[in-house]
């Protein structure tokens, strides 16, 4: 992995830059845009990819353009504008698997559509906080870990203790994963780590109040099933970050491109939700290209003190794996979602 200086060494405002942006959105998204709990159209949808999508894309021009104007010039520049590329691509697309278990959960609380929006939008909120957390502290242990170099297979390396373990861990979870989008159709949400917190703190009501997280039953303060399923969607996002996370530190060490880029990512997928809920069995080959990809990057883990893989070959690898996965979803549709329609 490069030893370059992160943007947060060469350009400390931008933090607060990106944080403000971010800030902003979500204030007009929730403040604004969304201030009355509606079912999201699939026009609305598409409108809000594409500010999300855009405004990623404007972001890494703006990496570029920082890292062009200091001392490492166009070459530097390029290669921190593909790391933040292929890291926000791959967490797009690993990102997706978490559409399969969203339209499960909420099918299973049968929560009504006009509320998807208001529990998608708190879980982004926890995420922007627990992927902060994994991704800084992660960053730091990885750095921690290097190991003495020595001489294996003929060539001076030095190893790194976390990233071998997270190459190892990345290979059996797409070896595990393989064709596996379909395992939990009949998981019990209900008794998950997240419904049991909130059970364990407060009684939960048997029906919705609106959109409220509380509600008030013959004087006794109760939690509606709204704030359980906010708490499922969290928990699904931390064990889906256990993937995802250790897949980007393949692409690059530097926090801040690893941050924004996950971040950016994240929030748009709430609209993408919106946008490929109704059609989501269309991509039944889906599962298979994720298992592909994140094999990938865990044997790009574990070969890279021998052999680098660039930044611009492995999102090739990743966008190409997505293209040939929706290509073979269209042309060998699923069977069984055949005869359900």
């Amino acid at each position: 992995m490069e030893k370059h200086q992160s943007i947060l060494d060469l350009h400390p405002g931008l933090v607060w830059g990106f944080a403000i942006t971010v800030v902003i959105m979500l204030l007009l998204d929730l403040g604004v845009f969304n201030k009355k709990s509606h079912e999201v159209s699939s026009k609305e949808a598409t409108i809000w990819s594409v500010v999300w999508i855009s405004l990623s894309m404007i972001f890494s021009g703006v990496v570029y353009w920082i890292f062009n104007q200091d001392a490492g010039g166009h070459a530097l520049a390029v290669e921190k504008f593909t790391q933040y590329q292929a890291a926000y691509w791959v967490e797009k697309a690993l990102s997706v698997d978490n559409l399969f278990v969203f339209i499960l959960v909420f099918g299973f609380f049968k929560v009504p559509k006009h509320l998807h929006h208001k529990v998608l939008f708190w879980g982004i909120i926890g995420a922007l906080i627990f992927r902060a957390i994994f991704i800084f502290a992660g960053v730091g242990l990885i750095n921690l870990t290097y190991l003495p170099e020595m001489v294996v297979f003929g060539k001076a390396v030095s190893i790194n203790i976390v990233m071998t373990l997270f190459g190892i861990f990345l290979v059996y979870a797409g070896i595990k994963s393989w064709g596996g989008g379909d395992d939990g159709d009949d998981e019990d949400f209900g008794d998950s780590a997240g419904a049991k917190l909130i059970k364990s703190f407060w009684k939960v009501s048997d029906n919705y109040d609106k959109d409220k997280f509380f509600t008030v039953h013959n004087g006794i303060k109760m939690a509606t099933p709204l704030l359980v399923v906010v708490a499922v969607i969290e928990f699904t996002d931390v064990l889906f970050a256990v993937d995802s996370i250790p897949a980007i530190f393949a692409i690059s060490n530097d926090p801040f491109i690893l941050y924004t880029s996950n971040i950016f990512a994240i929030l748009g997928l709430r609209s993408l939700y919106f946008l490929l809920a109704n059609f989501i069995h269309m991509f039944s080959k889906l599962p298979y290209g994720l298992a592909i990809i994140l094999s990938f990057i865990g044997v790009k883990m574990l070969i890279a003190p021998w052999i680098h893989i660039s930044s611009p070959v492995s999102l090739g690898i990743v966008g190409g794996v997505l293209i040939i996965s929706v290509l073979l979803s269209v042309i060998f549709p699923d069977k069984k979602e055949d005869e359900k329609a």
